[in-house]
């Protein structure tokens, strides 16, 4: 497959490896972006502290079902539309051109959120450990510098490498929290017990704030349409990849939620993760394998936040590229290089990250947070805020499901059309009010501060502002306009 390159005037490879990925290697992309080793340590961990909830682990297979059946039309809709700008084509195509532009910038804002927001755990993690093992005192943002500079470098090179980079941290991720869950069922010091995934261990006052956690565990999962223009087959790969990351995903994280409560205890897990927090997992490790066990985890966890970044930079890098080939945004910034990488948007990101990273750091020099500032700031702000995101645009796209085979129904059964992207629609609009009824205590606030109100803003006005542009198009240039989510057809 070929596009139009803008910049370049001719034509010129699609935006990453012109197919050269398959269902392994997208896989392994979208459950990187969901870092297993971070959601464990981190937000299992504080999902139990901060929400006393124990019915964590049934709540993982309940968001795998409502994810599954969001996919089911979403996957369809990916053998018919293959676009680097996902969500952005979906709704353009969907709904219609307006909602498409606003969506974009919904998601850009979003995915940017989301990747810029881990560097700031990555920098408290790496100068936490650095400090612990070798007693060097280093600012958190001097790693986050450097870490910026190697995922622009993976950024700008072939995304095959960054897969292959990705599948062995992934896989060594995989490994250890598996190492992890066989020890706490062997610790076992209440017994064996299942009542973790009793429904009323889940459906009890602090539900809303346990499904809001965890939604962005999953996140990065819908990104397989993402690669559709670089893999071998579209119109299979990146269904079957959906479908499998959701699988891996929800299973994978109930038992390993189910193993934490085992290994403390059902009727301590949530005491102990509040005194441990993210250490829980790694003290653990320490008590029942030995040092060189949690060092490994620990090292682990910092390449887990790694993959993390590299796979949310991807994503930011082909929506930069898609927009820009559409000329809804600037147009160089669709520019890619011989073997295919969105350079422009690649290096847009890094700027992004760059920036926002020294805007944070100038701003804790003062503050009374200490080395935690990175986290329960730059991590829990930006990350929660970009989930939310996220999570509004699979409830807009599974509309956009619908509107999409009304038009035309490419031969797809009612439950496709219609049922399952309905079914959809109504749950993930449910998470995304239990969100938003819930976001101060996502960011860790007893009461509502002025962040509770500004971050959603900065999330959901770049959707009016991407709306009222888009209309100014349809009058300026008509020949823009209706190029709108249709990417490289035609």
């Amino acid at each position: 497959m070929s596009v139009d390159n803008p910049v370049r005037g001719k034509t010129s490879g699609t935006a990453g490896t012109g197919g050269r990925l398959g269902v392994p290697a997208v896989t392994f992309m979208i459950i990187a972006a969901s870092a297993p080793l971070t959601v464990l340590a981190g937000g299992v961990s504080t999902t139990f502290a901060v929400t006393g909830v124990t019915g964590v682990p049934l709540s993982f297979l309940i968001l795998g079902g409502i994810l599954t059946l969001f996919a089911v039309g979403y996957a369809a809709m990916s053998r018919h539309v293959t676009n680097a700008g996902a969500f952005y084509a979906y709704i353009a195509q969907g709904i219609s051109r307006p909602a498409g532009v606003g969506a974009s910038l919904v998601a850009l804002m979003a995915y940017n959120l989301m990747q810029v927001g881990i560097y700031g755990l990555f920098g408290f993690t790496v100068s936490s450990l650095l400090s612990a093992r070798f007693g060097i005192a280093v600012p958190w943002w001097i790693p986050v510098v450097a870490c910026i500079a190697v995922v622009g470098w993976l950024g700008v090179n072939r995304v095959d490498l960054s897969a292959k980079v990705l599948g062995v941290l992934v896989a060594l991720e995989f490994l250890v929290v598996i190492v992890y869950d066989v020890i706490s069922l062997a610790a076992a010091p209440e017994g064996i017990s299942a009542a973790t995934f009793n429904p009323a261990s889940l459906f009890a006052p602090g539900i809303g704030a346990v499904l809001s956690f965890g939604i962005a565990a999953f996140m990065g999962f819908e990104s397989a349409a993402i690669y559709g223009e670089e893999s071998k087959d579209p119109k299979r790969t990146v269904a079957r990849a959906t479908f499998a990351a959701v699988a891996i995903i929800a299973l994978f994280y109930a038992v390993s939620a189910w193993a934490m409560t085992v290994g403390a205890g059902p009727s301590a897990v949530v005491d102990t993760a509040a005194a441990n927090g993210p250490d829980m997992v790694f003290a653990f490790l320490t008590a029942h394998g030995g040092v060189l066990l949690s060092d490994i985890a620990q090292l682990l966890f910092v390449t887990s936040l790694f993959a993390a970044l590299v796979s949310f930079h991807n994503a930011v890098a082909r929506y930069f590229f898609s927009l820009g080939r559409e000329r809804v945004i600037p147009a160089a910034l669709s520019a890619v290089r011989p073997n295919g990488a969105p350079y422009a948007g690649s290096l847009a990101q890094t700027a992004i990250a760059v920036v926002v990273t020294l805007a944070f750091a100038v701003g804790g020099a003062g503050s009374d947070l200490g080395e935690l500032y990175p986290v329960l700031t730059m991590f829990t702000w930006l990350t929660n805020s970009g989930a939310m995101g996220l999570v509004l645009l699979m409830t807009v796209v599974s509309v956009a499901v619908i509107g999409f085979f009304r038009k035309q129904p490419h031969g797809a059964s009612l439950w496709v059309r219609m049922v399952a992207p309905g079914l959809g629609f109504v749950l993930l609009a449910l998470v995304f009010i239990l969100i938003v009824a819930n976001f101060n205590v996502l960011l860790g606030q007893s009461e509502s501060t002025p962040a509770t109100f500004i971050l959603p803003l900065v999330v959901l006005l770049p959707g009016v502002v991407g709306v009222l542009w888009a209309l100014r198009l349809r009058r300026s240039q008509p020949a823009v306009y209706a190029r709108i989510g249709h990417g490289s057809e035609g």
